[in-house]
């Protein structure tokens, strides 16, 4: 479910908001039963506003792209990530070695802190919107093997970087990437994900995980994101975040950010 934060002027004797809610004091900040944070600063029960926040926002169909931590964990990094951007591929690598195992089960933040891998399309690189559908795809056919998939495409990204590709058709560039999954799969996936990344009979219908691509990109549009690696905390962007970044920028940050 996606969290939502209200934050509230509140004013009438504290008491339960409604039959699905808990009891909380004045003063304190309560997680309801249907997923909603209320901030209760006063005994008096009259609402004056409402401001909602979305904490996290991912279609269910997209589940796979939660690539370190629990899906319910109260702290969101969204990453925004491009397969063919050098710099994005500098940061998958960091995120892989120094994140996951601090939000995996028995890591320093184990269930608090959860790392959305979220689709950045550059379409200056004619190839960027191939790539991403083969990520998609790959979520479908095997939603465990995203993120390795993920990993194995940021280390190939020369071969779809734009003069590699140039010479190639679209329908080349997509065997190529099927090819690649089944590297990582492994049984029959390359045929799963070569029919989940191929044209349909329709002119101008795209492919089957294109409703998907479409709504990474309008996550990104909606939200203004423009570059990539893009990177936010709850929801804001945080700036101080680079590439560059090593253990001990992670951790520092970490140590700073994390509240719970």
């Amino acid at each position: 479910m996606t969290s939502i934060v209200i934050l509230v002027i509140l004013l009438v004797n504290h008491q339960e908001l409604s039959s699905n809610c808990q009891r909380i004091a004045p003063g304190c900040v309560a997680t309801l039963n249907f997923g909603i944070i209320v901030s209760v600063s006063t005994n008096l029960l009259r609402l004056h506003c409402i401001h909602l926040v979305p904490i996290m926002a991912l279609q269910p169909s997209l589940r796979p792209l939660i690539i370190a931590g629990s899906h319910d964990a109260p702290h969101t990094l969204d990453i925004f990530l491009d397969y063919v951007c050098p710099f994005s591929a500098k940061i998958a690598l960091a995120i892989d070695s120094i994140l996951v195992p601090l939000f995996a089960k028995g890591g320093k933040y184990d269930g608090k802190v959860k790392v959305i891998f979220r689709n950045q399309v550059q379409p200056w690189h004619a190839s960027s919107t191939w790539v991403h559908e083969s990520g998609l795809a790959v979520a479908r056919v095997s939603p465990e093997n995203f993120w390795p998939f993920s990993l194995a495409l940021f280390k190939r990204q020369g071969d779809f970087f734009d003069i590699p590709t140039s010479s190639l058709t679209p329908i080349q560039v997509r065997q190529k990437l099927a090819a690649l999954a089944a590297e990582v799969i492994g049984g029959n996936s390359q045929d799963a994900v070569l029919n989940l990344i191929t044209l349909k009979s329709s002119p101008n219908g795209g492919v089957d995980v294109t409703d998907d691509l479409k709504y990474t990109i309008k996550f990104s549009r909606q939200n203004g994101i423009h570059v990539s690696p893009t990177v936010l905390w709850d929801g804001l962007v945080a700036n101080e975040i680079s590439s560059s970044w090593g253990e001990k920028e992670w951790t520092e940050f970490l140590e700073k950010k994390v509240a719970v």
